[in-house]
């Protein structure tokens, strides 16, 4: 990391990259894929790291491993669950699947001391000159594999884990007997070696059967930023009782809830009656839920809390004839019914622009907008849905404020 491989990725910035590789013999004092690498990990940290981004001798890994790591705001939610959980300083911690160090070097903010284990000696070698640029003087570095190395350490406060989710070929894996290591089979000695064990999961992973799985999970963080369900963490502890579920989007918690909750909410939530919407009328504002709490399923307690119905069990969109503009998802306000056929949609939208939204329809959404010709436009939202038994279209745009 010479001044001068600084200064070259800040003024290739915004280089082509590859034409960068190719140009190489141009800069015979420059590693180029090594440049490549850098301007590209800037690239990213502008919106994923904002902290690495602004340090001038951060060394970027490659891509997979950038692809794999937390960005910074989930690291920061991690360390913030662990000390919330924890009710204390955390003493000791070991992040068992170090990669980039992301997770490690946050939880170094808020605990006396990190261990950062990683079998990759590269990600190793990278982790240990990146914590010494941010002054992270409380983790140490291990080269190691994590398993074998946690067998011989005495407890932690907390162990972090996130198993490689891709098999042998390079495939994405969402389950926990995919993954490497295998988490399952090694629980036991985990929970031995902490009072509380954080386990990242993919956002496809089966809440209900990893919560069966891993035997004493306490709590379930379902993750969501920039608009997507990013991850969702266990947290193993002792206790009794079943696990509490929370949603946290963009760093804020907007519920909190177990499944006695939902089922409970069942029996009370605001429904519409067995024929849908009054003929002839439609609702104002359909709401969409953040795909956080789609994955989180609280679609009972989202319509009780709102007051809202959903158009239907099994479409989870809630409708209703108010704004309520700080409901976490997206808010559609409905300008007519729009027959799903080319001649409606031509007499509707000529210019046949606009984004789809397919719920509880018969017609799959990739066969529907060919069948219709649309083109995108995030600006106005054709829903197909099911209003009562009756398929249909609803034409939205973003609601306008008053």
């Amino acid at each position: 990391m010479t001044r001068e491989f600084i200064d070259f990725a800040a003024q290739h910035a915004d280089d082509d990259t590859a034409r960068l590789l190719l140009a190489a013999s141009r800069y015979p004092d420059i590693d180029m894929p090594l440049a490549v690498q850098q301007i590209e990990g800037l690239r990213t940290a502008k919106l994923k790291w904002p902290t690495l981004a602004r340090c001038a001798h951060y060394l970027f890994p490659p891509r997979l491993a950038r692809e794999q790591s937390s960005s910074e705001a989930a690291a920061r939610l991690k360390a913030h669950i662990a000390t919330t959980s924890l009710g204390h300083t955390p003493h000791r911690v070991a992040d068992l699947t170090g990669g980039m160090g992301v997770d490690a070097w946050a939880m170094s903010q808020v605990a006396k001391h990190v261990d950062y284990v990683e079998r990759d000696a590269t990600l190793v070698d990278l982790a240990t000159r990146n914590f010494a640029t941010l002054h992270a003087d409380n983790i140490a570095c291990h080269h190691a594999d994590s398993i074998e190395w946690i067998a011989t350490q005495q407890p932690f406060d907390l162990i972090v884990i996130d198993p490689a989710r891709r098999d042998p070929h390079g495939r994405k894996v969402a389950a926990f007997e995919q993954c490497e290591p295998n988490l399952l089979q090694h629980m036991p000695l985990l929970r031995a070696h902490c009072r509380m064990l954080l386990v990242k999961a993919s956002p496809m992973i089966d809440i209900a059967l990893a919560i069966s799985q891993l035997g004493d999970v306490r709590h379930v963080h379902i993750v969501g930023m920039q608009g997507e369900c990013k991850e969702v963490l266990f947290l193993c502890a002792d206790g009794q009782g079943e696990a509490l579920l929370h949603v946290d989007i963009d760093g804020q918690e907007v519920l909190r809830f177990s499944r006695t909750d939902e089922e409970a909410a069942r029996r009370t939530a605001p429904s519409l009656p067995a024929n849908g919407w009054p003929q002839g009328q439609l609702p104002r504002y359909l709401y969409e839920p953040h795909p956080a709490l789609m994955k989180a399923q609280p679609f009972a307690l989202l319509a009780s809390q709102w007051q809202m119905p959903q158009l239907s069990s099994s479409t989870h969109l809630y409708a209703s004839n108010t704004l309520h503009s700080d409901f976490p998802g997206r808010i559609l306000e409905v300008l007519s019914e729009v027959k799903l056929t080319p001649k409606g949609i031509a007499a509707a939208l000529p210019d046949h622009r606009a984004d789809l939204l397919s719920r509880n329809y018969p017609v799959a959404a990739p066969q529907l907008t060919r069948q219709l010709r649309l083109r995108s436009n995030p600006d106005c939202v054709l829903v197909a849905t099911t209003l009562g038994n009756r398929p249909t279209g609803l034409l939205c745009r973003r609601p306008t404020t008053p």
